[in-house]
């Protein structure tokens, strides 16, 4: 009978994924980012190590939406303080940090649990088609 096979942190081999959100849809774009950050791709995957890859996403700003959410969508801000909440539309952010729409996406599809962190730390999003990570040869995912 064989055993299941666990990853350890010491085993785990670490890729750089370049993707370009030009046209694509949010939720499908952020899906696919949440897996290859969580690892689930491999076949070493194990749910209680983080065995993700790297993550580099570019061209933030042409990112699509479908419907009427553009307009409708809101993200809410809270201070702490009485009537301080304050609310932006996806349009807001596409003009100043278009790099926030697809992390708070794919924030929103890891696990909830202390792996969570250090796996949206390897993720990456540029606004425009340059990044910083050339030297690390990222391998293009859905070209």
């Amino acid at each position: 009978m064989q055993k299941t096979y666990s990853a350890k942190p010491c085993e785990i081999t670490r890729q750089w994924w370049l993707i370009d959100a030009e046209n694509l849809v949010l939720g499908r774009l952020a899906s696919l980012v949440a897996k290859m950050l969580k690892g689930k791709h491999k076949p070493t995957y194990t749910p209680h190590v983080d065995t993700g890859d790297y993550v580099i996403v570019t061209n933030a700003e042409k990112i699509k939406l479908t419907g009427n959410k553009e307009e409708q969508k809101k993200y809410m801000f809270y201070s702490g303080y009485m009537g301080n909440e304050k609310y932006r539309t996806v349009a807001d952010f596409r003009e100043n940090r278009p790099e926030f729409i697809i992390t708070n996406a794919v924030k929103g599809m890891l696990p909830r649990n202390k792996l969570s962190s250090g796996m949206l730390t390897r993720l990456r999003v540029f606004r425009g088609e340059e990044h910083e990570h050339e030297a690390q040869q990222p391998s293009p995912l859905l070209s």
